[in-house]
Parts: structure tokens; C-alpha cells; sequence
């Protein structure tokens, strides 16, 4: 099945896996009044689901991405991740200036990927 390569396999890993990550790094925000400690385990524990799914992403995508690719894979995807759960979970505006910066980041991932 395609969803199961080693091409396709670590973008759809690396897609819940920061879903997890950008929880866990932001999720406390949403409830000011807990406490830091409890921030920090809950945080934690998001954190650990996270790595259940980075560790196989990179190590099924080691096959056939460099170590170059699959980090910025990972950046371009968290900052996907990041815009949709800032927006949607948050209900933080992003500006132009903001949309243009990640433009600009996603356009470096080109440099990465080209004639690799």
C-alpha cells in the first residue's frame, strides 16, 4: 500500500507526531490557570506520545530520505501544524508578515530537496 512506503510512511508519522509535539509545547497555553508542574507533566506525557511516532518516522524514512530531508520535512510540518493549532485551538490571527515568513521557510525546503 503507498501510505505504508518508506517515501509516504515518515510525512504521515511526522504529521501526528507534531500534532502531539505543538500539544504538548502549547496546549498548557489554553488553560493558564494550571499549575507550571502540572503544565510540565501533562506536557511531558504529550511529549513522550511524540516521540512514538518521530523515532519510526525517521527511522523507516532514514531508507530513502537524508538526515537533512527528514528534519526539514519535520520543520516544514511543524510550522503547518503550528499555523492550524495556533488559529483553530488558540484563536491567535496570524498576519501576513507571519504567512510570508513560513513562506519563505518552505521555499528553503526546496534547496534541501532539490536534485537530492
Amino acid at each position: 500500500m503507498l501510505l505504508t512506503t518508506p517515501q509516504i510512511a515518515p510525512i504521515i508519522l511526522l504529521v501526528i507526531s507534531n500534532i502531539f509535539m505543538t500539544m504538548a509545547w502549547y496546549g498548557h497555553l489554553k488553560f493558564p490557570a494550571a499549575s507550571m508542574l502540572t503544565a510540565i507533566g501533562i506536557s511531558w506525557a504529550i511529549a513522550f506520545v511524540e516521540y512514538c511516532f518521530a523515532v519510526p518516522a525517521n527511522r523507516i524514512g532514514h531508507a530513502v530520505y537524508s538526515t537533512a530531508q527528514l528534519k526539514t520535512m519535520q520543520e516544514i510540518i511543524s510550522l503547518a501544524v503550528f499555523v492550524t493549532f495556533s488559529v483553530t485551538v488558540l484563536g491567535e490571527s496570524i498576519s501576513a508578515k507571519q504567512l510570508a515568513g513560513f513562506g519563505l521557510l518552505a521555499a528553503g525546503a526546496w534547496f534541501i530537496f532539490d536534485g537530492a
